[in-house]
Formats: C-alpha cells, structure tokens, sequence
C-alpha cells in the first residue's frame, strides 16, 4: 500500500527537498503552506516536482482548518516543518513567530490525536534551543538555553512534541537540526546572501558584500542529508529524538573565503563588516554531536563544508549565467 505524508512549510528549502526524496520513495504527498502560488513554490519547480504534490493552502494559525488537512490527507506521516525560520527577525515579530513557529505544532498534534493517532510526526526542530554555545559539542541532554523568540517558540513546540508522546502514545520525534544549507537555501540567510554575491561579484554586477558578526562559528550541513535523518527518524520501532549535524564549526568569514575562492577570488576585497547587521543575541559557537544519530539511525553526514559551500556558490553562478542569457525559470532572484 502506497505510503501518505503530509508535510507544512512545504514550499521551503526543506519541504521541498523531504518532498522530492519522499516521492522518490512512493510515498503520495500533501504539501501545506500559507501560499501555494507559483512565486511561493518556486523550491518546487525548481527541483521538477511540483506537479506530483497535493498542494494544500492553509494558516498554521487555523485550528479547524487544519483539523480539516490531517483528515483529508490521512497520512501515515507527518512532518513538520513550517516555521518563521529567521532567528534574527523574529525579534521583530515575535507574536507571529510564536503563532506559527510554536503554537502550530500544538494545532497539527492535536488534529493528530483526534482524527490520525496513527501518524508518525517529525517535528522541526533546532541548535537554538542551546543558546549562543560555549564551545562545546552539544548532543541531545544539553540544557536549553533559548536566547531568541524564535528559539523560544521552538522549545515550546519541542516539549509540546515530548509530551503529546509521553501522555497520549504517540509517534512523534524531534530532530533537533543544527544549520543545513542547499542551493535553494532562502537569499535572506547569510550562506545564500554570500554565495549569490561571490557569483554577482564574478560576473561584474556586483562590487561589495557586508556582514555582520563574521566571527560565529557555526556547525553548518547539506540539507538533502537532513531531510534524509528525518525520514530514518520515523521508520524506527521507537520514537525518540536526535541531533542531528556535521560535528564540524566554521565562522562565518570562513564561509566567505571559500565562497570567494570557488570563483577565483580573494574574499578580503570585496567583504566588509557592518555592526547594523548585528543581532540583539547571536551565535558564538556551536557544535552539534550526531553520535546518537549514528548510532540508532546510521546516518552521517557525507558532504562536508569546502564541497557544501561550492555546491552553492557553483548553482547561483550558473543561476546568473542562465539569467544573464535571458533564460527564464524559477528562482529567488537576488
């Protein structure tokens, strides 16, 4: 029988890369969002699948409507991912953020225990739980240290997760994911904000880049491989919840110099810092231990930092090649 899963927040980075990998492993596929539009989409365009998704329009703020989702779709999945995902800007709208970043994970629990107690539930969660880091590798009995709206409508949804399991019986993990990046990463991040500007640099359309704290050190991974250790979360014959991360930090100026050098040049000429960048609270340093992840699940991450941050750099110049010859696709255009 043909497995059912529904996943929020599908037309992002990674919902759209869960979508494609579930697809491929014959599962029918209900994609949720806010917008469902072909701007809104265009993750999924890009990679060729939108057409193969149910796509389903509803608010995370919306109780009734998506008690109404996890009927329709039935699933034996769920994965949650829909989220206000930028720490930084969730200082700015933290109500929302608290809505939708937490508050809607309550709403998708709740439908699933009273129309779908059988759903297996992913729940998205981050390394912002922890707080700015101390230099540590952080694993999953780490204290929560949330220093951001974001993180903190984050916990709420983690716990909301542990104790719907605890209470009710039911199947539901966290993946508690440390930063993973992708060519289709949002252009508003800062991975994707210095590949798209080493590209637009070495084609001459650009000439500078400015950043805020270059000093973070951060435990960065491939998102194609993250969705993939959500997907092994849910086929074990236990709930439970994971770490998931490289085990490897890199600052912030480290990924700058090695975008710069895929296109043949020096980064110190072009990138400069601008303390408005900076957030009310940042990361200093953070380093994720998968070693549960390994142990439980066997995943490991296979693509390390120098080839992740060349994967980007190499997909948003040939984006601005094809763009510059007049080729019309989707994409975030810069």
């Amino acid at each position: 029988m043909t497995k059912r899963a529904l996943i929020t927040g599908v037309s992002g980075q990674d919902g759209a890369y869960l979508s494609r990998l579930l697809l491929e492993k014959g599962y029918e596929v209900f994609g949720l969002d806010l917008s469902t539009d072909a701007k809104a989409c265009w993750r999924l365009h890009y990679l060729g699948i939108f057409d193969k998704i149910n796509l389903i329009e509803a608010d995370m703020a919306d109780s009734e409507a998506l008690l109404g989702v996890v009927r329709h779709s039935s699933p034996d999945e769920i994965y949650n991912l829909a989220a206000h995902s930028a720490p930084g800007s969730s200082f700015q709208y933290p109500v929302e953020c608290g809505e939708i970043t937490g508050l809607g994970l309550a709403r998708i629990l709740e439908a699933a225990r009273q129309v779908s107690p059988h759903s297996r539930i992913f729940q998205a969660s981050t390394r912002d739980l922890f707080g700015s880091g101390d230099g540590g590798a952080y694993n999953e009995d780490r204290t929560f240290r949330p220093s951001n709206p974001y993180a903190a409508a984050k916990l709420y949804a983690h716990w909301m997760a542990r104790i719907y399991r605890d209470s009710y019986g039911m199947y539901i993990c966290n993946g508690i994911m440390f930063n993973h990046e992708s060519p289709l990463r949002g252009i508003g991040f800062v991975t994707r904000k210095i590949t798209d500007a080493a590209a637009r640099i070495s084609l001459g359309k650009e000439n500078r880049l400015a950043l805020g704290n270059m000093n973070a050190k951060i435990d960065w991974g491939y998102a194609p491989e993250y969705m993939l250790a959500a997907w092994q979360m849910l086929q074990q014959g236990a709930p439970d919840d994971y770490v998931i991360a490289t085990g490897e930090t890199h600052s912030v100026e480290e990924f700058a110099r090695r975008a710069f050098q895929t296109v043949g040049l020096n980064w110190s000429d072009y990138v400069e810092s601008d303390a408005g960048l900076l957030r009310p609270s940042d990361i200093v340093l953070q380093q994720g231990d998968f070693s549960k992840a390994k142990a439980r699940l066997g995943w490991q991450p296979q693509v390390k930092f120098d080839r992740l941050v060349e994967i980007m750099v190499e997909e948003d110049l040939s984006r601005w090649k094809r763009h510059l010859k007049g080729e019309r696709f989707p994409w975030d255009l810069g």
